[in-house]
């Protein structure tokens, strides 16, 4: 249902759940604020000053960056000085959006503190290559100078980073910049060298996007060998979710699991394991099922594997609801796993 425009509680509700300890819900909320766009800008704008948490310092600034609303210049310009690495990161991600996106006198001064921030060479290395990778997307009339004079500064790595950049925009961080928007490259290899540069650097909703569209690709491509890279690629990004704990991309994960025939990459079981919850017993004891009229050893051993990891993890018993629900559809699967457990 649409958010009228009287929902102020609402709004206030969302904001209050991005200091909240489900990391899923703290999405959902950026997301949902995002949405609501323009309307927003001014409650987040009120929040930001009255909370000290990094979780909802950033939730507030990543929701500002998706809305780019020049409203929010002001807030990101001092937010690039918090002690906080991630809130100072997610402000220079909202400079990026307002440089790249905004108009006029916003865009010319979002792109001057991104510009001082990365020459800076009295702020910490690490914010300092943030604010460089926030203008990757400027063109070279202004990345070149930023990266001349990068080229004798007396951080090693600042220094390396000039240089290896100076007058060129890689390959590679177009490629990923446009499977982001849902343009993906030709070759499935290209792509999973854009995701290696990029998996530790990408927001977490870049990479849930990312995993949208290469299931849509999927979907569309007629080639089963093609359709197969696709997917290992898709399990490589499930993976780098998973390895910074983030939930975001589950329900790709378990309908996966419960709606696409054979064995699928073990990166998809490897993601499984190490963020799966409740949710996801009924799909791994339907995998397990197939697996077993199939005779696929290999594949019923890391989804039996997974299986266990969340049951530990989640405290599951045989008298928990999914796992009786499990139990109910796949009987002879699920005891088997149970057994095991």
């Amino acid at each position: 249902m649409p958010i009228r425009p009287s929902s102020s509680t609402a709004i206030r509700a969302l904001i209050a759940a991005l200091d909240g300890p489900d990391e899923v819900q703290r999405e959902s909320a950026v997301a949902r604020l995002a949405v609501i766009g323009p309307r927003a800008v001014e409650h987040l704008l009120a929040a930001f000053p009255h909370t000290s948490h990094p979780a909802q310092r950033t939730g507030i600034l990543r929701a500002l960056e998706t809305i780019a609303d020049p409203r929010a210049l002001p807030l990101a310009r001092s937010a690039v000085d918090d002690a906080a690495p991630e809130t100072c990161t997610a402000a220079l991600s909202v400079l990026r959006a307002l440089a790249s996106g905004a108009s006029g006198a916003a865009a010319r001064e979002a792109l001057d503190v991104l510009i001082a921030a990365a020459l800076d060479r009295g702020r910490p290395a690490a914010a300092r290559l943030a604010a460089l990778d926030a203008l990757r997307d400027m063109p070279a009339s202004v990345l070149d100078p930023v990266r001349r004079a990068l080229a004798d500064d007396p951080d090693p790595q600042m220094a390396a980073r000039g240089a290896a950049g100076r007058g060129r925009t890689t390959a590679v961080d177009s490629a990923w910049r446009e499977a982001v928007e849902g343009r993906l490259p030709s070759s499935p290899a290209a792509l999973k060298q854009a995701l290696q540069r990029a998996d530790t650097s990408a927001s977490l909703s870049e990479l849930q996007r990312l995993v949208d569209h290469l299931r849509a690709t999927e979907t569309r491509e007629p080639d089963q060998a093609r359709r197969a890279e696709w997917r290992v690629v898709r399990g490589a990004v499930h993976q780098a979710l998973a390895a910074r704990g983030s939930r975001l991309a589950l329900y790709d994960l378990r309908d996966s699991l419960m709606l696409e025939p054979g064995p699928l990459p073990v990166a998809f079981l490897a993601a499984v394991e190490d963020i799966g919850d409740a949710s996801c017993i009924e799909p791994l004891a339907a995998a397990y099922d197939s697996s077993s009229r199939s005779g696929d050893a290999w594949w019923r051993e890391h989804v039996g594997a997974a299986f266990r990891a969340i049951l530990r993890r989640e405290g599951l018993t045989r008298r928990h609801l999914v796992v009786k629900r499990a139990m109910a559809r796949w009987p002879d699967a699920t005891a088997a796993l149970m057994a095991r457990s």
